[in-house]
């Protein structure tokens, strides 16, 4: 393409009118680098890895000035397509955490489901057996003025993720759904997968060393190359209009989970051909960028070359132009690097042991090129070279300093008379579609698929598995943000989610070892979006920092995954600020987690974490006096660290048999929903007055400011309060298990709950149905 004499506006017709996304100033960057005016191909690749999906050109600076990604249990940080800690000496948890946003509102089956489809792949490419994924949701208003629409996305998604998920054969473990009008245009995606590996067994996804010199070969796995997804990173990396909807459709992939069940099997092969003979290979899955990417990554991350045949890929059509067969996203597909000695043997594993051919039309196992040592990324078609670049240069990508300024805002505290009977208060926010239960959502996961779940969703704040048989260490995931603390204060909104997500593991008993995180946010380009970027991403590392991991005092807990998702904005507007978190905590034994339900009536309940006057953002304000407030939850470090460690040794001593953190809904909520989860006989009786607070009843039990409330084995309690005492913990003993199936509370000599909790049920197990309805 002609880039060098042309003026600025000629440029820009001729890029945009050749479907590309670079700026102008970046392709003539491109020409000066190469000393020439680029190849149509060659702008389609760098289009991709210049990408902002690809490349990080806006957050990479902010993420390496404010995130820890190492520490004494990381084996693998975020250089590589998932993270990785130690579980013990042998053996290690993989973790990665990914967005598929864009594609999910256009398309949201099908961009759910290759949402799932592409975050597992991550897992398993490092050479680990996937067994748990997590999927927080954000959907809009489902009673607003799109509401069919949002209602359409909300059940599109969740289809998309339980048929690909149980297909597949993977658990859906953990997650969760907030609903607000921000998302009415940009519903959020995110999706989490863990494995395990053993450490001697991780594969790596680059070139091996030695690789370029002895000339490995570099081969394509699964289903041949079409152009679905074409463009979907550079989609992905745009603000959403409805104008571009039916040319945006394209760019969104197709998913199969039965090929993809099939290819984890014949890698499982391939892997353990390689481990018995001692030979080492590169794998990499092909996601965002396709061919490119994979390709491109794999050898500069080595510091190697590529030479590269397209005619050699198997492909739907040989009628296909040479960017779309090196740029499209098609689903299912892996890149293997491995020396000549065991091309064959790799070939015959995919195309006649599991006999991907027949499988699937057109799909197998095929050699289309070599490591090489020269530094160029060179790819070929129809006989002619259509890319000639530096590889370095390609994958180096491009980089921005924003320019960042505080949003304006002007959010106040409402001024309202609390009612003295909060029973309908908490029933409407029991029924509330952001607290009600979940299991209208996972009612529809295969959770039992593997046969290594311990805690299921609904049963406790984190999902367990014992994912190793004949080994007694269980891995906890849980996954956590609220965005309408984010709308306030972008910075508390980034510290509560990693607290939320490491108290939610803290509570079935395990202990955090890791955090990914997914930043959701609008236009880097607009100040007021990268300063809420850069605000969350200072929370969230301020958290990790100083919650420490446990055993390591100073020590922050590491970040080993995670992603940037810009751009979630349309011309409607844009996202709450979203830092989504995931933990991921180890138990030694799964035998002593507990769940969320009540145990056994006269067990006394425990408070950790006095309240505070906060409330904004909360479901109370939210719902009853559709208010957004000013005062989010602050997270005193030490008082969360203090807690969050209490609630692990209690657990471990085996003195507490039940335990619920408290976020969404408040003490209120949070006591309600560990009566409502269990058998329904058991009721709880407080006497908030023990809080010691002068806080007015309904800021008492509806303020969001973190803790927990902890079922006491009668009997215990001294052993518990030692405990809590030895965290420096104030001791508050609220009240007690009943046999009565009902919740009371009482403050200052009234009784301001007395809920049925057949009645609550009703308005708990339907709030989210109705939503989705």
């Amino acid at each position: 393409m002609k880039i060098i004499g042309l003026e600025d506006q000629e440029v820009e017709a001729s890029l945009r009118s050749a479907g590309l996304g670079l700026s102008v100033p970046e392709a003539r960057s491109v020409a000066e680098a190469l000393g020439r005016d680029p190849t149509i191909p060659e702008l389609f690749n760098y289009d991709t890895m210049w990408s902002e999906h690809c490349s990080y050109k806006s957050s990479r600076a902010t993420l390496n000035e404010f995130l820890c990604t190492s520490g004494p249990n990381v084996v693998q940080g975020p250089e590589e397509d998932a993270g990785i800690v130690a579980i013990d000496d042998e053996w290690c948890v993989v973790i990665a955490h990914e967005s598929h946003n864009h594609p999910s509102q256009i398309l949201p089956n099908e961009g759910a489901a290759t949402g799932i489809g592409g975050i597992v792949r991550d897992v398993n490419c490092m050479g680990a057996k996937v067994v748990a994924t997590a999927d927080p949701l954000r959907f809009g208003d489902p009673f607003g003025e799109d509401k069919n629409h949002v209602r359409w996305v909300a059940e599109g998604v969740v289809d998309g993720i339980w048929q690909y998920g149980n297909a597949l054969g993977v658990p859906i473990m953990a997650g969760d759904v907030v609903f607000d009008d921000s998302f009415d245009t940009n519903c959020l995606v995110n999706v989490v997968a863990i494995g395990v590996v053993r450490r001697g067994e991780i594969i790596k996804s680059r070139a091996p060393a030695g690789a370029g010199e002895k000339g490995y070969d570099v081969i394509v796995v699964g289903k041949p190359t079409d152009s679905s997804g074409f463009g979907g990173v550079t989609f992905a990396s745009e603000e959403l209009r409805e104008e571009d909807e039916e040319a945006n459709r394209g760019a969104i992939q197709i998913p199969d989970p039965f090929l993809k069940n099939v290819l984890f099997k014949a890698n499982e092969a391939l892997f353990k051909l390689t481990r018995e003979e001692g030979i080492t290979i590169g794998f990499k899955d092909l996601g965002g960028g396709g061919f490119t990417c994979a390709s491109s990554e794999m050898g500069a991350s080595a510091g190697y070359g590529m030479d590269l045949d397209l005619d050699l890929l198997h492909k739907v059509s040989d009628d296909l132009p040479p960017e779309v067969v090196a740029c499209a996203e098609t689903q299912e597909r892996f890149m293997l690097i491995c020396p000549p000695e065991l091309t064959e043997r790799a070939l015959k594993i995919y195309n006649e042991n599991w006999d991907l051919p027949n499988v699937y039309e057109g799909a197998r196992a095929s050699v289309v090129g070599k490591v090489t040592t020269n530094g160029r990324y060179i790819t070929r078609y129809r006989g002619e070279v259509t890319c000639d670049v530096p590889i370095q240069h390609l994958t180096g990508g491009i980089r921005y300093q924003r320019e960042e300024r505080p949003r304006m805002t002007s959010f106040e505290e409402p001024e309202v008379a609390p009612p003295e009977d909060l029973t309908d208060a908490l029933l409407k926010v029991l029924a509330s579609p952001n607290v009600s239960s979940r299991e209208h959502i996972y009612r529809y996961y295969d959770t039992e698929v593997q046969g290594n779940s311990v805690i299921r969703p609904g049963e406790a704040d984190a999902g367990l598995i014992a994912p190793v048989r004949g080994k007694k260490f269980g891995i906890a995931l849980s996954v956590d943000a609220n965005p309408f603390y984010g709308r306030i204060s972008p910075y508390w909104a980034g510290a509560t989610a990693v607290a939320e997500a490491m108290r939610n593991v803290a509570a079935i008993g395990a202990t955090p070892a890791t955090l990914t995180d997914c930043l959701n946010f609008g236009n880097p380009e607009k100040p007021e979006a990268f300063w809420e970027f850069r605000e969350c991403v200072r929370g969230l590392a301020d958290a990790a920092k100083a919650l420490w991991l446990k055993g390591y005092e100073d020590t922050p807990v590491p970040i080993v995954s995670g992603n940037v998702s810009f751009y979630n904005e349309s011309p409607e507007g844009t996202v709450d600020p979203s830092p989504i978190i995931a933990c991921v905590g180890l138990i030694d034994d799964v035998r002593d987690a507990v769940t969320m339900d009540l145990k056994r009536a006269g067990d006394s309940i425990y408070l950790l974490g006095p309240r505070f006057d906060e409330l904004g953002g909360s479901e109370y304000y939210r719902t009853v006096w559709g208010a957004a407030g000013r005062n989010v939850p602050v997270v005193r470090f030490d008082l969360e660290r203090s807690m969050i460690y209490a609630v692990i040794d209690s657990i471990a001593e085996k003195t507490v048999v039940a335990a619920h953190d408290i976020s969404n809904g408040g003490l209120a909520a949070t006591a309600a929903e560990m009566a409502l989860v269990g058998r329904g006989d058991l009721g709880i009786d407080l006497d908030l007055d023990a809080a010691g607070s002068d806080l007015p009843a309904d800021r008492l039990v509806f303020s969001e400011s973190s803790g927990f409330l902890l079922e006491c084995k009668a009997g215990s309690e001294e052993d518990l309060e030692r405990i809590l005492k030895g965290c420096g913990l104030e001791i508050i003993r609220l009240g007690k298990v009943t046999d009565s199936p009902e919740l009371v509370m009482t403050h200052r000599g009234k009784t301001v709950v007395r809920m049925d909790l057949m009645e609550a049920k009703k308005a708990w197990t339907g709030g989210l149905g109705e939503a989705m309805r």
